[in-house]
């Protein structure tokens, strides 16, 4: 928010954007687990806009598609081809959880980008239970495909003898380390473009330089537009990069 002060001087709060407020009642409310805010709405609005493109969009398949079906198909194609080259075909029956992952995160992204909305994946504690999800789903798959061979992701059996077992506790970490850079990844990401998005247009009100921070906000845009879509495609691939070596431990 920006706004002249009584002193004349200018005063903005980029990081106000991401408070969250619940949808019903006073501003400064408490929110419970429980209370409908901007996040759950902007959450509801992802799903419902996945759905309307993926089925709703789709549902008239056609041999010369409309616009509608040929961005469904071009994400499917997209996100398949990703699978099946990281993971292999074994991951391929995995397919549908990855590309729900994608459509979910690139359509929050974008819809983040409209004026008056809210970025549901600036947020930690939105991308940390994506992060965690994945992080717990292939741990679980790991051992079930693998058992106790799902282990030997951590012993680097092409290392020499004496460097194993320090390599083997530094690939824990790594390991456990996972879903804290998946999810702060993305929420940085997304928060930080953002947030540089309205600095430069709080200094647009100020007429000596109001060009070139109006030029500024397009280009960050710009750049913002393509950041959405890197930043899905980054978590997406990455889950694939997990899923191939709980299908495929051994180094």
């Amino acid at each position: 928010m920006a706004d002249k002060e009584s002193s004349g001087g200018l005063e903005f709060h980029p990081m106000d954007q991401f408070i969250v407020k619940p949808l019903f009642g006073e501003v400064g409310d408490p929110v419970a687990w429980y209370t409908i805010t901007n996040v759950t709405l902007w959450l509801a609005i992802s799903v419902l806009a996945v759905i309307a493109l993926m089925v709703l969009a789709t549902s008239k398949r056609a041999i010369v598609p409309g616009n509608g079906q040929s961005i469904a198909e071009m994400a499917y194609g997209f996100v398949y081809k990703m699978v099946e080259d990281v993971t292999g075909k074994d991951g391929l029956k995995y397919f549908p959880y990855i590309m729900t992952l994608f459509m979910f995160i690139v359509m929050a992204n974008f819809l983040g980008l409209l004026p008056m909305s809210f970025t549901t994946t600036s947020h930690i504690a939105v991308t940390a239970i994506l992060g965690f999800g994945v992080f717990i789903a292939v741990t679980i798959l790991g051992f079930v495909k693998n058992g106790a061979g799902f282990l030997s992701l951590f012993w680097v059996s092409s290392a020499p003898l004496p460097l194993r077992p320090i390599l083997a506790i530094i690939e824990l970490i790594s390991y456990f380390v996972r879903p804290v850079s998946h999810s702060i990844r993305l929420a940085g990401n997304m928060m930080a473009g953002h947030a540089v998005l309205k600095v430069f247009a709080g200094f647009a009100q100020v007429t000596a330089i109001a060009p070139i921070a109006i030029f500024g906000v397009v280009a960050i845009y710009g750049l913002e537009v393509l950041v959405a879509f890197i930043q899905a495609y980054v978590f997406t691939i990455l889950t694939c990069v997990y899923l191939k070596d709980a299908l495929h431990p051994h180094h």
